[in-house]
Formats: structure tokens, sequence, C-alpha cells
């Protein structure tokens, strides 16, 4: 008999906690949650109050049949799950599953895996909290009755096999409305100006540079101001020098820990988690999921020590956070590093990386601020009011900025101000030159991954545990794309003023390039359109906001969930039933005008498949030859798409004539245009080759050029068996046999390399992967 039984819900977690307990305490994973709701009649029973209806998953009975023997041998059981909602519903259904007693079942949490926070826990045991469990559940239930009655109206009316959830509708409605502000967005120019000036003092010959403090609307404008400068004198009106501070930022949230993971360390936000989680279970840092930026006493102290042993004692300046989040959740501890004098830690690349941010951000939190002197100089221009600022900081002294500093998402081609040279009043000036630069107003950014986590926060939506599922799903639904989108030229006007001559440049620069953002999907666009038109409740922002609120309350006892599910449930449902019965089916058509040769209607809309272009009706005359559909290609949109791009895609497959006897044919295909010859597909070159005017002669050239690789590619065959040859890979030469890889020995030549050679490496392979 086991005297003491730890359930936990990760075998990481268990390998760790095993270590600080003695040899009385057994620690076990129940490797997450051991039951779900039933797939049938929604496992809800709606009619009885909303009653769940779970069932131990396949994968798991095995596992509950061994805890269930353990459990009933042991003395104490301990529930050790993660001290969030999730973490408490998990202990919960073992409890219920494994017919635990209360008299010998202790809930036990820890936001740290270290010894003294599990003996701790083991001294401060408590029960189960059923208030948390319950806001599990009706978060549970609420998207599962949201789910099951919505995907199928959008079965029916837009799409099979959709699917819609309440938390992942509300964050693709923020991307699509994002496109479509960028879509109607009209950049307006003006321009900026920007003065280079000389001056002498103590013998010394100094350079000064200065704005102008507002942009000039027109190239006239511009201009003007420029002739205003030609003979003017210039003087240093006036020097203001002002101390400036920044502070740190406080330590990290879940929100915020993905948020700078994905600025400096370029992580997906479900990267970040999986990550952290591995930090947190290995007992490297504290929980994870987490809205809290509070840090414990014991955590302060143990800054303090640190950064007047690394820095000394000007660096220190203790601070407590308050947590200003919307609906922050558990009063957890912020993310920090479990040992702070710890600075690095064994572990993969990622681990490392992320585990050295946590600590730099978490040891920046309690230093002095940085402190600067910023300079304003004033300078005055004879016949014009007008004023031009020459702005300069230094620092003092860098405090925090020692360690961290946080990053934005804003990019700021601006050069930031320098050290300005010494100034002093009534200084003259002399103009070297002055420009005026055409600048355009930016339309808004698109969303990252991170900064749409920022956007849920600032909305009150979701919570620490949702935030990576939600961005993970509406991707996988294929309803939002992340991709990196190319930069496109533009030309702007240059003024220039230099030696009493204005000149007038057009020049070129590249704008519009971003990296790894979220962009809607045509299906995605039209699903948003669809519920926004019929379930304007479920899609709006201060609703989802509200609920979250809910779950919140139900978590601390005051509020019934039964009552908040009976709230939302019957409205929601009775509109299902409406749209289901009403609604027009919607595909996203769009007309785009007719087609020049045959005078048929030329359309874009959802297809079976996806997006297509469409010439004809279904409905012409049945002598008329039938609609004919072409796909849209991967970087257009039923929104933007134009006719003529349309009827572009009707021009592939081109039959550009034969080669060796056999037809070559352009077509664009799944993964790009390509040629197509004797059933062998050969890709065209991005930027270089167009499948609308490549000739034959360079379709020819590139499958020429792909067999002359594949040439170089086989170093031997062998006729004794087919299956078997000698290839150059990326990390050099190997064998190939039965769709497997052997590695060659170097002291064999590749090219020299017999048949019976081959064979006795690949049965010693065999023989010890046995």
């Amino acid at each position: 008999m086991e005297e003491n039984l730890v359930i936990v819900e990760s075998p990481a977690k268990a390998k760790t906690i095993e270590k600080f307990l003695g040899k009385n305490f057994v620690v076990k994973s129940s490797y997450g949650h051991i039951r779900d709701l039933v797939k049938k009649n929604y496992g809800i029973d709606i009619a009885n109050n909303y009653q769940p209806q779970y069932e131990i998953s396949e994968d798991k009975k095995k596992i509950v049949a061994e805890l269930k023997k353990l459990a009933k041998d042991a003395k104490n059981v301990w529930l050790a799950s993660d001290e969030d909602r999730e973490g408490e519903a998990i202990s919960w259904h073992l409890f219920e599953v494994l017919n635990l007693k209360d008299e010998n079942t202790q809930r036990i949490v820890f936001h740290e895996i270290t010894k003294e926070a599990i003996e701790k826990a083991i001294k401060e045991p408590r029960k189960i909290n059923i208030d948390l469990v319950n806001a599990q559940q009706a978060r549970r239930i609420l998207d599962r009755l949201v789910g099951f009655e919505l995907s199928p109206v959008l079965w029916k009316k837009v799409k099979p096999a959709l699917s819609a959830g309440r938390v992942q509708s509300v964050a693709v409605r923020l991307i699509v409305d994002r496109e479509r502000e960028i879509k109607h967005f009209e950049s307006t120019a003006s321009f900026k100006v920007i003065a280079l000036f000389t001056f002498s003092d103590s013998g010394k010959t100094y350079e000064l540079k200065a704005e102008l403090p507002e942009n000039l609307k027109t190239i006239s404008d511009a201009n003007k101001f420029l002739e205003s400068c030609m003979g003017a004198d210039f003087k240093i009106e006036n020097v203001v020098t002002k101390p400036g501070k920044k502070s740190p930022a406080p330590p990290f949230t879940t929100s915020t820990l993905q948020q700078e993971a994905a600025r400096k360390l370029s992580f997906s936000v479900s990267q970040t988690m999986t990550v952290a989680q591995k930090l947190y279970e290995s007992g490297k840092i504290t929980y994870m999921r987490t809205d809290s930026v509070n840090l414990s006493d014991l955590a302060v102290n143990t800054s303090k020590s640190e950064i007047i042993s690394e820095f000394g004692e000007k660096y220190l300046q203790t601070r407590k956070y308050v947590t200003k989040t919307k609906g922050a959740q558990e009063a957890h501890e912020a993310i920090r590093p479990t040992y702070i004098n710890v600075h690095e830690i064994d572990g993969t690349s990622q681990e490392k990386r992320l585990y050295e941010l946590i600590w730099k951000r978490t040891i920046a939190s309690q230093m002095s601020d940085a402190q600067f002197e910023k300079t304003t100089a004033t300078i005055s221009i004879s016949g014009t009011d007008k004023k031009l600022y020459a702005t300069g900081e230094v620092m003092k002294f860098d405090g925090f900025l020692k360690v961290y500093l946080e990053s934005t998402d804003e990019e700021d081609d601006e050069t930031g101000s320098g050290i300005l040279p010494p100034l002093n009043n009534k200084t003259a000036l002399s103009l070297k030159n002055a420009t005026a630069t055409e600048k355009f107003t930016a339309h808004p950014a698109r969303f990252g991954e991170a900064s749409l986590v920022r956007k849920l926060e600032e909305l009150g939506i979701g919570r620490p545990s949702t935030y990576a599922p939600t961005i993970s799903t509406i991707q996988q639904r294929e309803y939002v794309t992340k991709e990196d989108k190319q930069g496109i030229e533009r030309k702007f006007r240059l003024l220039k003023l230099e030696k009493s001559k204005i000149e007038e440049l057009v020049k070129t620069e590249t704008t519009g390039s971003e990296k790894a953002k979220l962009f809607p999907t045509d299906i995605g666009m039209i699903v948003n359109d669809f519920l926004m038109e019929h379930f304007t409740t479920i899609m709006d922002f201060n609703f989802t906001a509200t609920v979250e609120k809910e779950f919140d309350e139900i978590a601390n006892g005051k509020m019934e969930w039964v009552k908040m599910i009976d709230k939302f449930y019957n409205p929601f449902h009775k509109t299902v039933e409406v749209t289901l019965k009403n609604s027009e089916k919607s595909k996203g058509e769009r007309m785009l005008g007719k087609d020049p040769a045959t005078g048929k209607p030329v359309y874009v809309k959802i297809g079976r498949y996806g997006a297509i272009a469409q010439i004809g009706d279904k409905d012409d005359n049945e002598n008329d030859e039938k609609p004919r559909f072409a796909s849209l290609r991967k970087n257009q949109s039923l929104e933007t798409i134009t006719l003529e791009e349309a009827l572009d895609l009707f021009k592939l497959p081109r039959n550009l004539g034969q080669f060796e006897g056999k037809d070559i044919t352009i077509g664009v295909g799944k993964f790009g245009p390509y040629v197509r010859h004797d059933n062998k597909f050969y890709s065209l070159k991005k930027g270089v080759d167009d499948p609308l005017t490549i000739i034959i002669d360079r379709a020819i050239a590139i499958i020429e050029e792909k067999r002359e690789q594949e040439k170089q590619r086989v170093i031997k065959t062998f006729e004794q068996n087919i299956d078997l040859s000698v290839l150059n890979g990326r990390w050099g030469p190997y064998i190939s046999f039965e769709k497997k890889n052997y590695k060659i020995p170097k002291k064999i030549k590749p090219a020299e390399i017999t048949f019976e050679e081959c064979m006795e490496i690949i049965n010693q392979a065999k023989k010890e992967s046995k």
C-alpha cells in the first residue's frame, strides 16, 4: 500500500515534483483531462438544467484504471493539478471518476514547482473549489452549445464542414474589420521639412539638423517655404534643457509574454505557451497562465540582492505593481524565474531564450528609472513666423536599460534624437541645405498574433488560458492566414534647396512590406458577414466581454452557472431557428461585369473547394455551353479581384505546343504556376516567369534544367535492384532503398560503392534499429 498518491496533469510536472517528495509519495500523471462532454445530443441535457454528460476518453481508460487501483490502495490522495479553473476542473473530474473519498483526499495548489512551494502546499491543503469548477463547466457548456448549434447553420447557409466558436468568431471579426479599414483607407500626402545647418564655436565647426514641426500640405506650400529660406537669416532663439526619465515595464503576464516573445524572439503565440509550459513543469519559472503583474515579497527581495550584487545599490528601485487588466482572473503571481539568482538554464535553444527574456524582464522591473536630458533648440527664420526645432537626448543614467528594454509593435522609420552640439542663444546659423520630402499617411497596421492578443485583452475578451487556442483555431479553420506581404515600389517627390537653388527630384521607395501578419481568407470574410447579419449578439465585443465577466462571477461564487447559461441560450437558440428558416444562402457572390468575348456575366464566389470565378449562368438557354469555372489564385480575394484579373484565370491552362512528341501545358495549381510535360510538373520561377506570357522555348529550358538537376542528384544505380540507388542530398551522398535513407561511412567513396557494400550497410542499420 502506498501511503500518499499525488496526481498531476502532466508527466513532466510529475517527474519534477517527485524529486521534492520523499519515499512515502508516489506521483502520477492523468495526462490532462480524463473525460469530456459526450458528442451525442451536444453532451448536455438542456431540459435538465443544462446538466453536462461526460464520458471517459478512449485513450484515457487505461490511465483511469491504473489511477483507480492506486487511489484505492493509498492512505491519502493529493490532487495537484494547476491552480486555475482548468486545473480545478481536472481535479474535480479525478475526484468523481476515481470515486475518491472526502476524508482522505486533499487539493493542493502552487504557482511554482520548487521544494519549498510543494512542501508548503502539502502543509496547507484545501478542498476542491466547486465555484472554479462551475466557471470552467459553464465556459465548456456555453462554447459547446454555440459550436454545435451555429456550425449546422453555416453548413446549410454558407458551405459544408464549416464551424464557428464564440470567442473565435469575435477574433475573426477584428481581423476582417481591420482588413476592410485598410481596403477603404485613402492615403494623403504631405511634405516633411528637414534643414541642415553649420555654425562655428570656439574655432570648431558643427552641424545641426532641425525640423519643421508640422508637415506642409502641398508641394506648392513646400516650395514657398523653401523659397522663404533662400537668403534668410537663421539663429538660435531659445535653448531649453529638461530632465526626463523612462520607467521599466512590469513583470510578464501571459499576454505581455506572448507579445514580447513575438517581437523579440519571433515566436508564435502557441510556441511561446508550449515553451513556457516546459519551463514551468521543469521548475524553472512560475505558472505561465496569469494576468497578474504582482511579485511575491520573496521574489522582490531575491531580485534586490541580485541587482545590488550585479550592478550596485544605485540600480535598485523596488516596486509593487498593480494589475489593471479588465476582468483579471485569479490572484496569481506574475511570470518570473523560480530562482532569480539563476541567470541561465540548460535546455533547448528556445527554452534558454524565453527564460532569458523572463529573467531580464523580472530583474528590470525592480531596477531604477533611466535618466535622460532632453534639449530643444528653437531656430528663427527672418521673413517668416515659422520656426524650426532641433532636439537631442542624452542618457545620464542607464538604470534598468542596462538589462532590458520593452519592444513595441510600431514601426518607425524616422531616426531617433541624437546628441546635439553645444548650443547658445543668439548663435547665427548657416544653411547648408534643406529638403521637403513627400510623406504618405500609412493605413492602420494589420494584426500580428501578439497584437491581436493585446486587442483581445484590451476588450476584455478571453483569458490567459484562451488566447493561444483562439489564435491557433482561427488559423486551423482557415478563416485567417498568417502571411508575409511583399512591399511595392512607390514614387515620391523631394524638393532640395542647396546653394540658393531649389531642385525637384522624383525618387522611389519600397512601402507596405509586412511580416507574419494575419489576413482574413475569403471564407473567413463570408462567415463573418453572415454572423454579423444574423447573430449580432454573438459578434458584439461588449457582449463577449460581459460573458467573460459572468464566468468570473461564477468563479467567485457570486452567480449561478445554470442561470447564466439559461439567460444566454434561450434567445440564442431562437435566433438559430429563425436563421435556419428565413435566411438566404450566402456565397459571397460578386458580379464583376461581362465577358467581352461572349457577353456573359462574370462572377466570383465561394464554391465547394474555395473561391472561384464563373463565366455564364446555369439558367442560360439549353443550347448554350455550361458555365465555365476557374479557381482564384492564392493571392487573390473575392472582395478585391477585378474583371480583367478574373478573365485572365480562364486563359489557363495554355497549350504551348509539343516537345519530344508530348504536349507542353502551362497552368496554376495548389503550389503555384507550373509547366506540365509527359505527366511531370515543373515549377515556374517566382518573379521571373509569368504563366500568361511564357513561351515554349523558356518552358523547354525549365524542363531541361530540372532534368539536369535530377541527373546530378543520382550518383549510382544498380541493375541487381532498381529500388537501390546512391543519391546526392542536402547533407551529402546517401543510400536510398525502399523509401528509406542510409548514411554512407566516410571511408567509402560514394561513386565507387558496390551493391554488396550497400546491402551490408542497410542490413547493419536494420540490426541496430531493433
